[in-house]
C-alpha cells in the first residue's frame, strides 16, 4: 500500500485538518492517490480557511484532475474585520513565523501523503497572494515556484529580493480591492503596494536584461507578459485578466501549464 493510501485513515478531505507544530492544513489527493505526486499549496484570502482550497467543486477539483495534490494551510485568527489571515507584512507584529509554518506543512504532506517535496507550487489569493510574494522574495528556495493571485507586496516595498525566483503573477485589470497601483487601508495606517513596482523587483532579482517583456502571449482571457532573457534557472511571467478581485476562470490550467514548463 502506498504512503498516500495509508494516510487516508488520518487527516484528509474526509476528516479533521492535519496538525503541525505551528498550525494546521487541509489536503485533497487525486482519486487513487499515489506516491511522489506534485502539489499546489494555496493560501486563502482574508477571512478564509484552508478548507476552501479543498472544496471539491472548486480549485481542488481542477488540481486533482491534473494529478496534483491540493493543500490548504489555515491562516491564524487576527484582529479586524476578516478574523483570519496571514502575518505577511515585514514591518508589523507577528504571532507566527509563517515561513516556518508553511515549510512544516510541506514536510508533513511529504511524510503523510507521499507528496514530492521538490514539486510544490506555492500560490495564494489576495493576502494569501501577498504572503506568497513575501516568501518568494525572502526565501525563493522554500518551494519549487510561486503563483500569487490578486495579491502582492505592501508599502514600503522590499528593497530587494533574493534570487533566483520562478514566479507567475496574476492580477485583474478591474481589481479595486487590491488595485494594481495599491491603495490605503485603515484610514491610511497601512498601504497596499504597487504591482508594477513588484514586477520591477522580480526583474531585478532575476537579472533580466530589460524592463519590457521579452515575449507576449494571449491564452484565453489571459494576457501574458514574459521575461526570458534573465539569469538561468529563473522564470517570470505576469498574467493580466479583464476581471476584478477573483481567482479567474482557467487559472489552474494556466498556472499548471506554466509550472510544468519550467526547467527542473
Amino acid at each position: 500500500m502506498s504512503v498516500a493510501s495509508m494516510a487516508q485513515a488520518g487527516c484528509n478531505d474526509d476528516g479533521p485538518p492535519c496538525d503541525v507544530p505551528l498550525g494546521s492544513y487541509h489536503i485533497m489527493l487525486p482519486e487513487g492517490g499515489g506516491d511522489e505526486l506534485p502539489a499546489v499549496m494555496f493560501l486563502h484570502g482574508a477571512g478564509g480557511s484552508g478548507s476552501g482550497t479543498i472544496n471539491p467543486n472548486g480549485l481542488a477539483k481542477d488540481l486533482n484532475a491534473r494529478g496534483y495534490v491540493a493543500i490548504g494551510p489555515n491562516g491564524m485568527e487576527r484582529e479586524g474585520q476578516f478574523r483570519t489571515g496571514w502575518y505577511f507584512h515585514p514591518d508589523r507584529p507577528k504571532k507566527r513565523d509563517e515561513a516556518t509554518f508553511l515549510r512544516q506543512v510541506a514536510d508533513d504532506a511529504v511524510e503523510r501523503f507521499g507528496v514530492n517535496r521538490d514539486r510544490i507550487l506555492l500560490g495564494g489569493f489576495s493576502v494569501g497572494g501577498s504572503m506568497t510574494s513575501y516568501i518568494a522574495c525572502e526565501d525563493p528556495s522554500a518551494f519549487a515556484a510561486y503563483a500569487p493571485v490578486a495579491g502582492s507586496f505592501w508599502r514600503p516595498h522590499p528593497v530587494a529580493c533574493a534570487a533566483p525566483v520562478r514566479l507567475l503573477n496574476t492580477h485583474g485589470w478591474q481589481d479595486t480591492t487590491v488595485p494594481l497601483e495599491g491603495r490605503p487601508l485603515g484610514g491610511g495606517v497601512i498601504f497596499q503596494g504597487d504591482v508594477w513596482v513588484a514586477m520591477q523587483l522580480w526583474r531585478s532579482a532575476n537579472g533580466c536584461d530589460q524592463m519590457r517583456p521579452d515575449g507576449f502571449d494571449t491564452i484565453g482571457q489571459f494576457m501574458i507578459r514574459r521575461w526570458d532573457v534573465c539569469t538561468p534557472g529563473t522564470a517570470l511571467e505576469f498574467a493580466l485578466h479583464p476581471g476584478s478581485h477573483v481567482i479567474p476562470q482557467g487559472w489552474s490550467d494556466l498556472a499548471l501549464d506554466w509550472f510544468e514548463g519550467l526547467e527542473p
